[in-house]
């Protein structure tokens, strides 16, 4: 499913913290001031730019470590990692049944333009990346609420405000690519062949990292018991079972993990 969303649709969903912490304002009436300017902005590019979401619901299973998704006959392996430290030593298959599952999978982003056509002024370029990072962290806030209410449909009857959203009271988790909890940005790869996301104008580099540079990626998840966790330093054991449950070279697999090794 493909949607394309106007900026006015998202901007209820943004996250200002966030936007705040990026302009490092610590002060309320700085907050406001910064917060006006960027509600300007945006409805000054109402009309040129949008942001986009992808994304499927699939049949799914695990398998030890992996998530195996299952579309069109075709079954997709996405080799998770597992705490080694903890209680429990979390994986995000563990929220994923053994025989039969459902997950989402899922990319936003917004139009490029955005982070290229404001060059020519230093201050406006920075508003525009930053409004652009939220825009894209707001879409998929927008586009996990429809799934969960209506094209999934596991919560029908959810109403929850943007603060409890934020929160995350939600049911079930939105783990992104990149994050504590999914650090090989490389699975990206992965999520690209099911996903397909140059529908909406995403490219990956070498490394996985996406260009717009403002996009999200990552899994949504059901299970009611579900939650984050932060995977952190793992061993040569698990390095070496990754690279082999990836098919990569060892040595790539470093690359790809290296903030998670000791």
């Amino acid at each position: 499913m493909k949607v394309d969303y106007n900026i006015s649709s998202v901007a209820p969903y943004i996250n200002w913290a966030y936007f705040y912490h990026a302009w490092q304002l610590k002060q309320t009436d700085e907050q406001l001031r910064i917060r006006q300017e960027a509600e300007a902005f945006m409805a000054s590019i109402e009309a040129t730019y949008r942001t986009h979401a992808i994304f499927k619901i699939v049949d799914a299973h695990s398998d030890g470590d992996d998530i195996v998704v299952e579309l069109d006959g075709k079954a997709t392996r996405l080799p998770m990692l597992r705490q080694q430290k903890g209680d429990p030593c979390l994986s995000l298959s563990d929220f994923i049944h053994p025989r039969h599952d459902r997950i989402g999978l899922f990319a936003t982003s917004v139009d490029s333009g955005m982070e290229s056509d404001f060059n020519a002024d230093p201050y406006t370029k920075m508003m525009a990346q930053l409004v652009a990072d939220r825009l894209a962290e707001a879409t998929a806030e927008c586009m996990h609420e429809a799934v969960r209410k209506s094209y999934w449909g596991y919560a029908p009857d959810e109403h929850l405000t943007i603060d409890q959203l934020h929160q995350e009271q939600f049911v079930g988790i939105r783990p992104a690519i990149g994050y504590p909890s999914l650090p090989d940005a490389s699975l990206n790869f992965l999520l690209n062949d099911v996903l397909d996301m140059k529908q909406i104008g995403i490219r990956l580099t070498d490394s996985g990292a996406m260009r717009p540079h403002a996009s999200v990626s990552g899994l949504m998840i059901a299970h009611p018991q579900a939650r984050y966790f932060n995977v952190g330093v793992i061993g040569n054991d698990q390095l070496n079972d990754y690279a082999k449950r990836r098919n990569i070279p060892l040595a790539l697999a470093k690359k790809f993990l290296a903030a998670n090794l000791t």
